[in-house]
């Protein structure tokens, strides 16, 4: 998974690199508010796929005293990092060069140059989509594209599809901007534009931010997983109850269990002890994401503690 997210994010980086200079290149020859707004799109774009190598990059620490989890939440701080400067770079500056150039019309040059540069940005951003569609699409299941956006514990693979989508749609707001304002003689269309852009990409970064913050703050496991976990704990012969599955993915790849759990009335401690390694080996052979599992062992009420035992156990890694 990780390596497909790399190549679907470097993938979009060369593309966005590409196309951010032809778009400047074009912007300086005619003098266009919305050529200008998408050559400022595709440079945050580009420094939005260096945040998430990073943040994939810095993910793959170990685990320390002072992070005994690991780094993987890095993943999920460089993705809302993402929405932010899509919001405050992306779609701040292209409302206001949208404003400025609305307040202050200045006819477009060499419209042929927009057409040639938005054509190629198109073609580049249109194959980067594919791409990361086409890896989003294989990594979502059967799930619904929406259900998937919302379930997905790897922000990456739906960063650059979000991405790549607005992207698209600014090419052609940009475009429709250019060719209102070379056939009706008014360069507003092209201001116009350049606000649309601004919207589109403030959209994105609000539905980013949401969907990323979960994730930030500790999202539980998918309810499948919950519920595979609580069934493998009913099946042990010891437990007579299973109350409380807690789950939270600490990475895309770093799920941490804790399950509270009530056992026979009577089983030995040895027993107990047993049961809870062949549970923990049981849980992480049927979802590898899944690294830590602890065991609380609640007693009856009105009981302190089950005979020979402690309140609570951890599984042995």
């Amino acid at each position: 998974m990780a390596k497909e997210s790399k190549a679907v994010i470097y993938a979009a980086l060369a593309g966005n690199l590409a196309i951010a200079v032809t778009k400047f290149v074009a912007a300086a020859i005619t003098g266009s508010s919305a050529m200008l707004s998408e050559g400022i799109h595709s440079v945050v774009d580009t420094g939005n796929q260096g945040l998430l190598l990073l943040g994939l990059h810095r993910a793959k620490r170990p685990a320390s005293p002072e992070f005994p989890f690991g780094h993987g939440q890095e993943v999920y701080f460089w993705s809302f990092v993402v929405a932010l400067l899509i919001f405050a770079i992306g779609s701040g500056v292209s409302l206001y060069e949208g404003v400025i150039h609305i307040l202050s019309p200045t006819p477009i040059e060499s419209p042929l140059v927009n057409y040639v540069v938005l054509g190629l940005g198109v073609l580049f951003e249109g194959a980067s989509w594919a791409f990361a569609l086409n890896s989003f699409r294989k990594a979502k299941g059967k799930w619904s594209y929406v259900e998937a956006v919302h379930r997905a514990k790897d922000p990456s693979t739906f960063v650059v599809v979000f991405e790549d989508s607005a992207a698209l749609l600014g090419l052609l707001a940009a475009l429709a901007g250019v060719a209102l304002s070379q056939w009706t003689g008014n360069p507003i269309f092209d201001g116009i534009a350049s606000l649309v852009i601004g919207l589109i990409l403030g959209g994105t970064a609000i539905w980013l931010a949401i969907e990323t913050k979960g994730l930030l703050i500790g999202e539980s496991a998918n309810r499948a997983v919950v519920e595979d976990i609580r069934r493998l704990a009913k099946a042990a012969n010891e437990v007579e109850e299973v109350n409380e599955v807690l789950t939270m993915h600490m990475g895309p790849d770093y799920i941490l269990v804790t399950l509270s759990v009530r056992f026979v009335r009577g089983t030995p401690a040895e027993r107990i002890e047993n049961a809870i390694v062949t549970l923990d080996r049981r849980i992480k052979r049927e979802h590898a994401a899944i690294k830590r599992v602890f065991v609380e062992a609640e007693a009856r009420r009105g009981v302190d503690e089950l005979p020979g035992t402690a309140s609570k156990q951890k599984a042995p890694e």
